[in-house]
């Protein structure tokens, strides 16, 4: 019999010992789900995107651009979800979009130039 302190369970919570899945620094984000999924951000992306169309398109068109560029791994190399390279084309348009309308509406014009 294993007296206190001498026993083979040192660390109890260690890899492999607990089924806790909210991200230990020792085991990789696919297992633990810690962080944001891909595809999830893509979706994520492509709904600022096409919502920025609507209304608030200064914000919601770069978050739009900061999801799907986080969604396609960072890089334009290899291959690339669709929803996150839409929500990057859409959150660019959208942006450019919102700057041309906010610098017609702060002219001395009648409107969108």
């Amino acid at each position: 019999m294993a007296g206190f302190g001498n026993g083979t369970r040192r660390y109890p919570r260690s890899r492999g010992r607990m089924g806790s899945r909210w991200g230990s620094p020792r085991s990789s984000g696919v297992e633990t789900g810690g962080g944001p999924d891909r595809a999830t951000l893509g979706i994520v992306g492509l709904v600022c995107a096409v919502a920025g169309f609507f209304a608030l398109g200064i914000v919601l068109g770069p978050a739009a651009i900061v999801c799907g560029w986080l969604a396609m791994g960072r890089s334009w190399a290899g291959s690339r979800p669709v929803p996150a390279l839409v929500a990057v084309a859409l959150g660019a348009i959208d942006t450019l979009l919102a700057l041309i309308w906010l610098a017609g509406a702060s002219g001395t014009g009648y409107g969108l130039l």
